[in-house]
């Protein structure tokens, strides 16, 4: 398996520089077709991802996640997903499937190999306390990710 870059469980010291992070910041800019957030700076587009405690503690328990809160969670795991083909050179497909209460399912797949899957609850508050959270968490998955495409390389590779 030859990789573009290494992915570890851990994000970098510097979490602007991780892989993950990296292509979610592509992501965000490549859904900029007007050229609206041309001037903004890579904190500010992924500033709705940070939410501290205090944030936290201030959203109801169960809610119903609005579009915007669903378009950042597709956006993260699409993220996700491109890291590991950078990675690994397989094909990643995220398909997610969530139920308008804020509840649901993500799975990765490459060729006909689930490479991660995750229930989803609580969408609605989906978020993380830092960067450097942020970038662990991206990072984490994508090893994990990258791990079952080396176990099972014939099913990963099955067009």
């Amino acid at each position: 398996m030859t990789t573009a870059h290494a992915i570890t469980s851990e994000a970098p010291p510097d979490p602007w520089h991780s892989p993950f992070v990296v292509e979610l910041v592509k992501q965000w800019r490549a859904q900029d077709t007007h050229g609206t957030w041309e001037g903004k700076d890579d904190a500010t587009l992924l500033a709705p991802y940070i939410i501290t405690r205090e944030q936290r503690r201030e959203m109801p328990i169960i809610g119903d996640p609005d579009p915007e809160v669903l378009w950042r969670l597709e956006l993260f795991y699409n993220a996700v997903g491109l890291a590991v083909e950078r990675a690994s050179g397989n094909m990643v497909t995220p398909m997610m499937k969530m139920h308008h209460e804020g509840f649901g399912k993500i799975m990765l797949c490459a060729g006909r190999l689930v490479v991660f899957t995750k229930q989803l609850r609580d969408v609605h508050r989906f978020g993380f306390e830092s960067m450097e959270k942020l970038a662990a968490e991206g990072e984490k998955i994508v090893a994990a990710a990258q791990e079952m495409i080396a176990r099972f390389p014939e099913v990963a590779n099955f067009s």
